[in-house]
């Protein structure tokens, strides 16, 4: 048997964290109980929380730390990308990933929702001991491509199944495919019962969709890149007409997640809970500034009543995969967020998202979530807050 005891312990199944409390685990990291510390008995400083989800990562990118300009905005990210997505060997790739994900699993990360270009990732995936759902995303703007993409991504689902992997096909945005791939992969993903899609990640990817103009429009209309359909409407809204032209039934069933969604209005939230069974909105706070110098409409968000999560993006969008810089920056933007919430964001609502709630998300009997020790947490008003040297330590 294991015991944790430290000021706080977030088991995100109350409304509050308990204060100075234990939390007692099979030698499996199975949760037996929870209760008051004894007296006398010696607290952890700092804050027990279930083990988090990373709800959006691009692992297989982590070879290009440090290699970005900040600030550039969409349209120039996305030439850096394509620019050094091909600077390094395969054995370097592998050695990032590795790093990176050893980094997650250490600070108590347990589950992550990633994005997957090509099959590097796998063999480690398959053997890390960090539950991953792989998301394997595709691209194509000329819709004659369409077909030969989808034989593409399925073949790479076959390896990855072949490995034990959790990885079904999945759409990357509005401004890198044709309708008409957007709406295939977008179908054949759903067969899984999950999707992940970047959203409305910029006012440039709006001033594209809505009016055929902008710094995103003029670079593919400079490098000869065919553009998606100018629609006159949101770059979601556009996302959710096809969904309904692929033949889905309406709401659209299975767990969808929108990422990052930094234009999202209360209109289109209100079209999203309205077209969709299960929506979610993984939020990336620190690459949205990395890339753009923006953030998520938190407050729109919170009042829509969709399940935030929090991811990190990549390596090479953020400084770090860090899940708690995330979470000091969201509530140094948003004081008003209370940190039990922001964990219930990091923790629980990813594990929903990922179907795994049963098991992770929450420090409840009879669950294995593992457990992380979050530090520096000062509560000069009586209610703990992160503060800018908080980090995370996995405990189990």
């Amino acid at each position: 048997m294991k015991r944790f005891a430290a000021e706080y312990v977030f088991t995100l199944s109350g409304p509050e964290p308990l204060r100075k409390a234990f939390v007692e685990l099979a030698d499996d990291g199975t949760v037996l109980r929870t209760g008051p510390a004894e007296k006398g008995e010696t607290l952890l400083e700092g804050a027990i929380v279930p083990g988090m989800v990373n709800a959006h990562c691009h692992a297989e990118l982590s070879y290009m730390k440090g290699l970005f300009r900040k600030g550039t905005g969409m349209a120039g990210f996305i030439d850096q990308i394509n620019a050094l997505r091909d600077c390094t060997t395969a054995e370097e790739r592998v050695a990032a990933l590795q790093e990176a994900m050893d980094g997650l699993w250490e600070q108590g990360v347990v589950a992550m929702a990633d994005i997957s270009n090509g099959a590097d990732s796998f063999a480690l995936k398959a053997r890390h001991p960090l539950y991953t759902r792989t998301f394997l995303e595709v691209f194509g703007a000329a819709p004659e491509d369409c077909a030969a993409v989808m034989a593409g991504v399925k073949d790479l689902q076959r390896q990855a199944r072949a490995l034990g992997l959790d990885a079904a096909p999945t759409p990357h945005a509005c401004y890198t495919m044709s309708p008409q791939l957007v709406s295939a992969s977008s179908a054949e993903g759903l067969k899984s019962g999950f999707l992940s899609f970047h959203s409305e990640e910029s006012e440039e990817e709006e001033e594209m969709m809505l009016r055929g103009s902008g710094p995103m429009w003029d670079n593919r209309m400079r490098n000869g890149i065919p553009t998606p359909p100018v629609t006159g409407t949101s770059s979601l809204e556009y996302f959710l007409s096809r969904l309904q032209a692929a033949g889905l039934s309406w709401p659209v069933p299975g767990h969808i997640l929108l990422v990052h969604e930094c234009c999202l209005t209360p209109e289109g939230a209100a079209l999203a809970r309205k077209a969709l069974q299960e929506p979610y909105l993984a939020v990336c706070p620190l690459s949205n500034l990395f890339i753009h110098n923006t953030l998520p409409p938190i407050p729109v968000m919170r009042a829509s009543g969709i399940p935030i999560c929090v991811g990190t993006d990549s390596l090479s969008s953020n400084d770090s995969l860090d899940m708690v810089a995330e979470l000091y920056c969201l509530q140094e933007a948003f004081p008003e967020v209370p940190l039990q919430e922001l964990f219930t964001w990091a923790c629980l609502n990813g594990a929903r998202f990922l179907g795994k709630e049963a098991v992770l998300g929450s420090i409840v009997p009879g669950k294995k979530p593992g457990l992380a020790l979050v530090t520096s947490c000062p509560a000069p008003t009586g209610h703990p807050r992160l503060s800018k040297n908080s980090k995370s330590i996995r405990l189990c």
